[in-house]
């Protein structure tokens, strides 16, 4: 598990790119946390860092929206489920066990019915209006390297942004 603090949509949008570098056909990506923390501002740069152009949107009457870019998107929000079994009725295997990517906005509602090929993502409103606080876990050993790819990645964004800081123009 790991704990990163944006400051700024700006790193929030480049967090997303980072999770998306180590994303794959088949894997899911849950998020969670409080309401209008940046489920969707994720959701958007992962779009764009794999190649979707189309302008992004939460599904939240729709429950999924899907894109093609370099691998395909199906970008879930499952808010307004009252029941597990309507996901069911919307034939949720077919793009789960599918080699698409998936992104489930409050996947905490369906979380039993998710596999274990996931990223999960909660998502909290930090000290002021632009600080948001991310914990990003696994959901099995595999996925878990995932994870620490993204630290490695956001890492990486950090020190560079603090190198271009120090530059003396």
């Amino acid at each position: 598990m790991i704990k990163i603090i944006t400051a700024r949509e700006k790193e929030t949008f480049t967090l997303g790119r980072c999770i998306a570098k180590v994303l794959e056909k088949g894997d899911i990506v849950c998020l969670t946390g409080d309401l209008g923390a940046g489920k969707t501002t994720i959701s958007k740069s992962i779009a764009k860092e794999i190649g979707i152009d189309e302008y992004i949107t939460s599904p939240t009457f729709t429950i999924v929206n899907e894109y093609e870019g370099k691998v395909k998107l199906n970008h879930f929000d499952v808010y307004r489920i009252s029941d597990v079994e309507e996901m069911y009725e919307i034939g949720y295997e077919e793009y789960f066990f599918s080699d698409a990517i998936n992104i489930i906005e409050w996947a905490n509602l369906v979380e039993e019915i998710i596999p274990e090929n996931n990223i999960w993502i909660d998502i909290r409103l930090g000290e002021d209006y632009n600080h948001r606080v991310f914990t990003i876990k696994s959901g099995n050993s595999f996925v878990k390297e995932k994870v620490n790819k993204i630290q490695n990645l956001w890492n990486e964004y950090k020190n560079m942004e603090e190198s271009n800081e120090n530059i003396v123009y």
